[in-house]
């Protein structure tokens, strides 16, 4: 038998003598979920096609491992149009199929679905070389606990497909009476489009891919003007992680909005002709459009000299006059971006919030052009309320500059490449930031202490956008938690009472994201500010803890020995070096603009580390040997990550001089401790020789006919 997956199972009784893996058997060609979620009654429909590639006849039985928790009201499955007869299995029943499959074809994938209720229906037979159509429909109720729901859709066994989906979409709508606050995807990024505070339509779609993980999307829901809500998880005697949502209103009162002050800072040098000024006047004008009618604004193009509108800041009602300054705007001369940058702070006022959106597609080549000098000088001038959101364009422009910049300056750099558009760049961040409704925001836990927050510096509040913060805590314990900020030169005050951090247990993908945010925080103050030792470190712990691949880190999927502590210093010479060589390279040119992107993404991650799937290592340990994949060498499960070494999976947490308790694979006491731990099932899963830390003791699991074969590290 064996089993292709989709959302569910299909598991296969081939013809005697013929013997196929779990991703040898059926492919599907199409997956598609549409979710309506309407006052926590979700109702999910499947529609996807299988194929099969095989010269036999494939039938057999379909399974499909509810999500934990799931109350299934209605459940619905239709093969090519014709409705089939489908049931309900209990926990025990459904893993009574697992275990029999993973006996019999000596295959443990099964294995990570323990415990959990199934869905199982018989498939009519599909012949070589043709697809079935199969739609699935059920229904169930999303418990919300303090305000916050959670949906979770079994998405992973895609990855026992035969070959790649062609086609992968998943679209969620959110309906409710109590208004939306923050919707987000842990494992997944998402579009999210919101009209108003009761609904909200998320997608994402992919193609040519074996997906993973599962879809897991939180909501939150709160009368609140501020919606605030939290996640997080703990494991004994270790420090916990918390995740922390913070959403306000999409929708809210003209009065409620901060007025501020919003200054271009536009490069019209000799580099930008033709499409680029075209596009940066669209994208000047789109902002103009924009301004809040409190707001006021500033324009100053920049090349051997600098042009402004108006020598102070203007109301919004002459936004008209300044499309028109914009319209006449000309591309000619050298880049003068130290005065540029000192003009636009030197307009910056100190009785509100103020905006600098600078916009440049060249290195400085007028003026003052030293980094160093250029970066004091805007220290020097740009007031404590500006916030520096600056705009690279193209490849010639300076990274450590802009970025420097922008970190200094509460804001953040975005490069657009040759074949992005400069205008659809600065509307989509001005869309996000056009209403802002808590500035300085400062957050208070209490009794609880937290440390290792990221992002450190708690960016504005603004309608219709959410804050994620992730950070560490010591004890577990209620909450309460107050989140303050200013209001048009008021400070405003939010409590949140019913909070806790668990003290045990809890989400486990937050580890994860919170090492993704820490890792990207790191490598961009070591790009900027130079290598320090603790800094180094600190990506060395991570990178190897939760298997997060950077382009420093490739040593952590070669065939080296990370698993003592003289492997662990080797990691560190190894990291130590590739990052002294990456600080010496060019701040400027194609691998700079890439790097820089990419760090950003890192430190400011929505969802946690995946290893890249297109990211191709040498196993050899001097660099040689067969070239692979790293996601095969790295897997994700749970909060755990483990490396492929020597035929074995390794938990990252496990050191070579940890003694193993060895359970033979498949044997009577590996099916035991399953059923005494089923959180076993899941490490279990990824292959016949695995070796996991849990509990306080370290599993290994080995061949049945010679137990005593452990790991040979």
């Amino acid at each position: 038998m064996s089993p292709a997956g989709a959302d569910g199972i299909i598991i296969v009784d081939p013809p005697p003598g013929v013997n196929v893996r779990l991703d040898q058997s059926l492919a599907i060609k199409y997956h598609h979920v549409d979710i309506q979620i309407k006052e926590q009654v979700a109702t999910t429909h499947v529609d996807q096609a299988f194929i099969n590639d095989q010269p036999w006849t494939a039938e057999g039985t379909y399974i499909f491992p509810l999500p934990e928790g799931a109350a299934v009201s209605d459940f619905v499955m239709w093969v090519d149009g014709t409705a089939v007869h489908g049931e309900i299995l209990e926990a025990d029943e459904a893993r009574a199929i697992y275990d029999d499959v993973v006996r019999r074809m000596k295959d443990p994938a099964l294995l990570e679905y323990v415990g959990r209720k199934a869905l199982k229906a018989s498939i009519f037979p599909i012949p070589p070389g043709e697809e079935r159509r199969i739609e699935l429909e059920y229904s169930q109720i999303l418990p919300v606990e303090n305000g916050l729901v959670h949906y979770l859709y079994p998405l992973s066994t895609e990855r026992y497909s035969s070959r790649p989906l062609e086609d992968l979409t998943i679209r969620a709508q959110i309906e409710s009476k109590v208004p939306l606050k923050a919707v987000y995807s842990s494992r997944h990024d998402v579009s999210i489009d919101r009209q108003d505070d009761y609904h909200a339509l998320l997608g994402m779609e992919e193609s040519n891919v074996l997906p993973d993980r599962d879809f897991e999307l939180f909501y939150t829901i709160s009368s609140e003007r501020i919606g605030l809500n939290l996640l997080s998880f703990k494991e004994e005697g270790q420090d916990g992680f918390f995740l922390l949502l913070a959403a306000p209103d999409v929708r809210v009162d003209e009065k409620e909005i901060v007025a501020r002050d919003v200054i271009l800072a536009l490069d019209t040098s000799g580099s930008m002709q033709g499409e680029k000024i075209d596009q940066a006047r669209k994208a000047a004008k789109y902002v103009l459009d924009h301004l809040n009618p409190l707001d006021r604004f500033a324009i100053i193009s920049f090349d051997t000299t600098t042009k402004s509108f108006s020598p102070e800041l203007e109301p919004a009602s002459k936004a008209g006059k300044g499309k028109d300054f914009v319209d006449r705007l000309e591309a000619m001369g050298a880049t003068d971006i130290n005065r540029a940058l000192n003009e636009a702070a030197a307009l910056v006022k100190g009785d509100r919030p103020a905006v600098i959106i600078f916009l440049t597609d060249g290195l400085p080549t007028e003026g003052v052009t030293e980094t160093g000098a250029i970066l004091e000088n805007v220290k020097r001038e740009a007031p404590d309320n500006a916030r520096i959101w600056s705009f690279g364009v193209g490849y010639d422009v300076d990274t450590d500059l802009l970025d420097q910049i922008s970190l200094d300056h509460g804001g953040a750099s975005t490069y657009v490449r040759p074949h992005e558009k400069i205008d659809e760049a600065v509307s989509a961040f001005y869309n996000k930031m056009k209403m802002p409704i808590l500035s300085d925001p400062s957050i208070d836990f209490g009794d609880i202490i937290v440390d290792q927050v990221y992002p450190p510096d708690i960016p504005d509040l603004f309608a219709g956008s959410q804050l994620i913060l992730l950070g560490r805590y010591r004890e577990g314990g209620a909450a309460r938690i107050t989140l303050k900020g200013m209001v048009n030169q008021e400070e405003r005050s939010y409590t949140y009472e019913d909070l806790s951090f668990r003290k045990e247990g809890g989400d486990d993908f937050i580890p994860r994201l919170w090492a993704t945010r820490a890792v990207g925080y790191y490598l961009t103050r070591i790009r900027l500010y130079g290598e320090k030792q603790e800094w180094v470190d600190t990506i060395v712990t991570l990178s190897t803890r939760y298997g997060i691949i950077t382009p420093y880190t490739s040593f952590l999927v070669q065939e080296k020995d990370i698993f003592s502590s003289q492997g662990r210093e080797e990691a560190m010479q190894h990291f130590e070096a590739e990052m002294a060589a990456s600080t010496e390279a060019p701040s400027f040119g194609v691998e700079a603009v890439e790097k820089a992107v990419y760090q950003s993404s890192l430190s400011a991650a929505p969802v946690e580390a995946a290893v890249p799937a297109n990211l191709t290592i040498s196993t050899g340990r001097d660099g040689t040997g067969k070239t692979v994949k790293a996601s095969e060498l790295v897997k994700n499960v749970s909060s755990k990550t483990f490396l492929w070494r020597n035929d074995t999976w390794i938990d990252t947490t496990f050191d070579r001089s940890m003694r193993t308790k060895r359970i033979p694979f498949l044997g009577e006491e590996y099916f035991d401790l399953i059923s005494k731990e089923p959180v076993l099932g899941s490490y279990f899963a990824l292959g016949e020789r695995v070796i996991v830390v849990y509990g306080g003791q370290v599993y290994e699991t080995v061949p049945e006919e010679g137990s005593d074969s452990g790991y040979r590290g």
